[in-house]
Protein backbone atom coordinates (compact mmCIF):
# COMPACT_ATOMS: atom_id res chain seq x y z
CA UNK A 1 0.00 0.00 0.00
CA UNK A 2 0.92 3.73 -0.45
CA UNK A 3 0.07 6.95 0.84
CA UNK A 4 -1.55 9.65 -1.11
CA UNK A 5 -0.77 13.65 -0.39
CA UNK A 6 -3.07 16.13 -2.07
CA UNK A 7 -2.25 19.33 -1.58
CA UNK A 8 -4.27 22.82 -3.07
CA UNK A 9 -1.32 25.49 -3.58
CA UNK A 10 -2.13 29.13 -4.82
CA UNK A 11 1.49 29.97 -5.07
CA UNK A 12 3.52 26.93 -5.28
CA UNK A 13 4.66 26.84 -1.10
CA UNK A 14 2.10 23.91 -0.45
CA UNK A 15 3.09 21.54 -3.22
CA UNK A 16 6.29 22.02 -1.93
CA UNK A 17 5.57 21.56 1.39
CA UNK A 18 3.93 18.22 0.01
CA UNK A 19 6.95 17.27 -1.93
CA UNK A 20 9.16 17.33 0.83
CA UNK A 21 7.11 15.29 3.08
CA UNK A 22 6.89 12.68 0.45
CA UNK A 23 10.79 12.80 0.38
CA UNK A 24 10.51 12.35 4.17
CA UNK A 25 8.37 9.17 3.66
CA UNK A 26 9.74 7.67 0.40
CA UNK A 27 12.21 5.45 2.37
CA UNK A 28 9.11 4.18 4.70
CA UNK A 29 6.19 4.72 2.21
CA UNK A 30 5.42 4.60 -1.30
CA UNK A 31 3.71 8.13 -2.46
CA UNK A 32 1.32 9.75 -4.90
CA UNK A 33 1.66 13.68 -4.34
CA UNK A 34 -1.82 15.21 -6.25
CA UNK A 35 -2.67 18.94 -6.63
CA UNK A 36 -6.42 18.43 -4.85
CA UNK A 37 -8.08 19.97 -7.28
CA UNK A 38 -7.19 17.32 -10.21
CA UNK A 39 -8.13 15.12 -7.70
CA UNK A 40 -11.35 13.85 -9.61
CA UNK A 41 -11.30 10.32 -9.42
CA UNK A 42 -9.21 8.49 -6.69
CA UNK A 43 -8.26 4.65 -6.40
CA UNK A 44 -9.03 4.31 -2.84
CA UNK A 45 -7.61 0.83 -2.71
CA UNK A 46 -4.46 1.70 -3.72
CA UNK A 47 -3.78 3.69 0.11
CA UNK A 48 -3.86 3.28 3.39
CA UNK A 49 -3.02 6.99 4.43
CA UNK A 50 -4.12 10.19 3.14
CA UNK A 51 -2.77 13.02 4.48
CA UNK A 52 -4.63 16.46 2.86
CA UNK A 53 -2.21 20.10 2.88
CA UNK A 54 -3.76 23.61 2.19
CA UNK A 55 -3.20 26.84 1.72
CA UNK A 56 -4.93 29.97 2.89
CA UNK A 57 -5.43 33.30 1.03
CA UNK A 58 -7.80 35.90 1.81
CA UNK A 59 -8.55 34.21 5.01
CA UNK A 60 -10.10 31.25 3.32
CA UNK A 61 -9.06 27.85 2.28
CA UNK A 62 -9.96 26.63 -1.47
CA UNK A 63 -13.58 25.56 -1.64
CA UNK A 64 -12.44 22.12 -3.12
CA UNK A 65 -10.94 21.53 -0.46
CA UNK A 66 -13.97 21.59 2.23
CA UNK A 67 -16.33 19.78 -1.28
CA UNK A 68 -13.55 16.87 -1.43
CA UNK A 69 -13.19 16.29 2.52
CA UNK A 70 -17.50 16.26 2.57
CA UNK A 71 -17.14 13.99 -0.49
CA UNK A 72 -15.13 11.65 0.60
CA UNK A 73 -15.31 11.53 4.55
CA UNK A 74 -15.83 8.08 4.92
CA UNK A 75 -13.15 7.23 2.19
CA UNK A 76 -10.68 9.62 4.60
CA UNK A 77 -12.06 8.64 8.13
CA UNK A 78 -11.40 4.49 7.05
CA UNK A 79 -7.46 5.44 6.67
CA UNK A 80 -4.85 6.62 8.46
CA UNK A 81 -5.25 10.23 7.61
CA UNK A 82 -3.91 14.10 8.28
CA UNK A 83 -3.76 17.82 7.67
CA UNK A 84 -1.26 20.50 7.12
CA UNK A 85 -2.59 24.14 6.55
CA UNK A 86 0.01 26.24 5.28
CA UNK A 87 -0.26 30.23 5.98
CA UNK A 88 1.39 33.62 6.71
CA UNK A 89 -0.83 34.23 9.95
CA UNK A 90 1.64 31.02 11.09
CA UNK A 91 5.07 32.67 10.90
CA UNK A 92 3.99 33.65 14.55
CA UNK A 93 4.68 31.90 17.43
CA UNK A 94 1.70 31.93 19.00
CA UNK A 95 -0.18 30.78 15.54
CA UNK A 96 1.46 28.08 14.25
CA UNK A 97 -0.49 25.52 16.26
CA UNK A 98 -3.80 23.99 14.61
CA UNK A 99 -5.40 24.92 18.26
CA UNK A 100 -3.95 28.43 18.33
CA UNK A 101 -4.35 29.22 14.09
CA UNK A 102 -7.28 30.05 13.36
CA UNK A 103 -7.81 29.04 10.15
CA UNK A 104 -7.28 25.44 10.83
CA UNK A 105 -8.80 25.24 13.57
CA UNK A 106 -12.26 26.84 12.13
CA UNK A 107 -11.41 24.58 9.47
CA UNK A 108 -10.81 21.23 11.68
CA UNK A 109 -14.77 22.58 13.45
CA UNK A 110 -16.33 22.73 10.46
CA UNK A 111 -15.15 19.78 8.39
CA UNK A 112 -16.68 16.24 8.81
CA UNK A 113 -13.91 14.54 8.69
CA UNK A 114 -11.45 14.76 11.53
CA UNK A 115 -7.71 14.32 11.01
CA UNK A 116 -5.63 11.61 12.93
CA UNK A 117 -3.05 14.50 13.10
CA UNK A 118 -2.29 17.73 11.84
CA UNK A 119 -0.14 20.68 11.41
CA UNK A 120 0.07 23.98 10.95
CA UNK A 121 2.83 25.44 8.90
CA UNK A 122 4.43 29.28 7.81
CA UNK A 123 4.07 29.72 4.35
CA UNK A 124 6.25 31.78 1.67
CA UNK A 125 5.67 35.47 1.21
CA UNK A 126 6.92 36.05 -2.86
CA UNK A 127 6.06 39.77 -3.68
CA UNK A 128 7.16 39.37 -6.86
CA UNK A 129 5.64 36.65 -8.46
CA UNK A 130 2.07 38.01 -7.11
CA UNK A 131 -0.16 39.98 -9.51
CA UNK A 132 -0.24 43.60 -9.17
CA UNK A 133 -3.21 43.35 -7.29
CA UNK A 134 -2.55 40.16 -4.61
CA UNK A 135 0.89 41.94 -4.18
CA UNK A 136 -0.50 45.24 -2.92
CA UNK A 137 -3.47 43.27 -0.74
CA UNK A 138 -1.05 41.12 0.82
CA UNK A 139 0.86 44.03 1.34
CA UNK A 140 -1.66 45.67 3.17
CA UNK A 141 -2.32 42.76 5.46
CA UNK A 142 1.23 42.41 6.42
CA UNK A 143 1.22 46.08 7.38
CA UNK A 144 -1.26 45.23 9.33
CA UNK A 145 0.19 42.25 11.16
CA UNK A 146 3.45 43.76 11.42
CA UNK A 147 4.99 41.57 8.18
CA UNK A 148 7.54 42.41 5.86
CA UNK A 149 6.26 44.99 3.13
CA UNK A 150 9.05 45.18 0.94
CA UNK A 151 7.21 44.14 -2.09
CA UNK A 152 11.31 43.70 -4.06
CA UNK A 153 11.71 40.97 -1.53
CA UNK A 154 11.11 37.11 -1.05
CA UNK A 155 10.77 35.41 2.32
CA UNK A 156 10.09 31.82 3.14
CA UNK A 157 8.74 31.07 6.56
CA UNK A 158 8.36 27.56 6.68
CA UNK A 159 10.02 25.54 8.84
CA UNK A 160 11.48 22.51 7.42
CA UNK A 161 12.26 20.89 10.42
CA UNK A 162 8.60 21.18 11.82
CA UNK A 163 7.69 19.33 8.34
CA UNK A 164 10.07 16.80 8.78
CA UNK A 165 9.22 15.68 12.05
CA UNK A 166 5.40 15.93 11.14
CA UNK A 167 6.02 13.72 8.20
CA UNK A 168 8.10 11.14 10.83
CA UNK A 169 4.69 11.39 12.86
CA UNK A 170 2.57 10.86 10.18
CA UNK A 171 4.02 7.52 8.43
CA UNK A 172 4.46 6.24 12.33
CA UNK A 173 0.79 6.42 13.15
CA UNK A 174 -0.69 2.92 13.30
CA UNK A 175 -2.20 1.43 10.53
CA UNK A 176 -6.21 0.94 10.20
CA UNK A 177 -7.93 -1.97 9.17
CA UNK A 178 -9.40 -1.23 6.02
Amino acid sequence: MKALILYSSRDGQTREIAARIAQTLAPHQLCDVIDLLAAQRVDWAQYDRVLIGASIRYGRFHPALMKFVTLHKAQLQQRVSGFFSVNLTARKADKCSPATNAYTSKFLTLSPWQPDCCAVFAGALRYPRYRWFDRVMIQLIMRMTDGETDTSKEVEYTDWNKVAVFAQDFVQLPGKSL
